[in-house]
C-alpha cells in the first residue's frame, strides 16, 4: 500500500481556497497568489499577522464603540500608526500584489492595501466591502444611525472620497465615450460604480494586475501561471479575455 503523502502544489491549493462562494476566505486566497514567486510563503503566518493587527485595534476600542468610532480608529491605526500607503515611487512593481510583502514594506497598490483594511474593519464589526472603481481600487463602509449612509475611502491614502471626488474620478471615462457632458455626473452613475465586489471578483482584480504586469514585461512564463488561476478562479471565463 502506497502511504505517500500528496503536497499541494500552489495552485491545487489554491483551487481548494476559490471552490465556493459562500465561504471564500479573501484574505487567505489573496495571499496564495504569492507562492508562485514565493513557494515558501507561509499564507497562516499572514494570517496570524493580520488577526494581530486586529487584536491590537480592539484592545482599544471602548465595548459601545459606535461605527463612526471604530471607522476613525481604524483608518488611524492603518494609515497613520503603521504608515500603510500606496507605492507610488514602484506601482507596477509585482511585490505591490503580494500581501507578504504588502505586510512588510505598508506599501501596496489599491486592491492589496483594501484586502488587508477590509479584513481589519470586518473584525472590528464595521460593515465594509471593496469596491471595484474603474481604474482604482476603493473601499466603502455602510454605517447606521445616526450616521447613516457610506462612507467610500481610497486604501492608498485613507482619504474619503465626496460625491465630487467620485465623480471628477469617473468623469474623464463618460466623457471619451459621449455618453455625458461636462459637468458632475447624476447620482446613478456613481452608485453604478460602487456596487460591492465580491471576494472572487476582488482576487480576480489582482491577477488581472499582475497579468498586466508581467505582459508588459514580456514575462511570459509567469504570465503562464497566473492564467492558470485565472482558469481556477474564474473557470467559466475565457483568459484570453480575463
Amino acid at each position: 500500500m502506497d502511504l505517500k503523502l500528496h503536497i499541494p502544489s500552489a495552485l491545487e491549493y489554491f483551487e481548494s481556497l476559490v471552490q465556493s462562494d459562500e465561504h471564500f476566505p479573501l484574505l487567505e486566497a489573496a495571499a496564495s497568489l504569492a507562492q508562485d514567486e514565493y513557494p515558501e510563503t507561509n499564507v497562516q503566518e499572514v494570517l496570524d499577522q493580520v488577526d494581530q493587527l486586529c487584536e491590537r485595534i480592539k484592545r482599544r476600542l471602548p465595548k459601545d464603540a459606535g461605527s463612526l468610532h471604530k471607522l476613525r480608529m481604524l483608518n488611524n491605526f492603518f494609515f497613520d500608526e503603521l504608515g500603510f500607503a500606496g507605492n507610488l515611487n514602484n506601482y507596477y512593481d509585482p511585490e505591490n500584489s503580494f500581501i507578504h510583502a504588502v505586510l512588510h514594506q505598508r506599501r501596496g497598490i489599491s486592491v492589496s492595501l483594501a484586502v488587508i483594511w477590509l479584513e481589519l474593519a470586518q473584525g472590528v464589526g464595521l460593515d465594509a466591502s471593496g469596491v471595484s472603481f474603474p481604474g482604482h481600487f476603493l473601499v466603502k463602509v455602510r454605517l447606521p444611525y445616526p450616521h447613516e449612509g457610506q462612507v467610500v475611502i481610497d486604501p492608498l491614502s485613507g482619504q474619503s472620497l465626496s460625491k465630487e471626488d467620485l465623480s471628477e474620478r469617473l468623469a474623464p471615462m463618460y466623457a471619451e465615450s459621449g455618453l455625458i457632458g461636462d459637468g458632475d455626473l447624476p447620482d446613478a452613475f456613481i452608485q453604478l460604480h460602487l456596487r460591492p465586489a465580491t471576494a472572487r471578483e476582488i482576487v480576480a482584480r489582482m491577477l488581472r494586475n499582475l497579468d498586466e504586469i508581467y505582459t508588459s514585461h514580456g514575462d511570459t512564463m509567469r504570465r503562464v501561471k497566473v492564467k492558470h488561476r485565472i482558469d481556477v478562479l474564474l473557470p467559466q471565463v475565457d483568459s484570453t479575455q480575463a
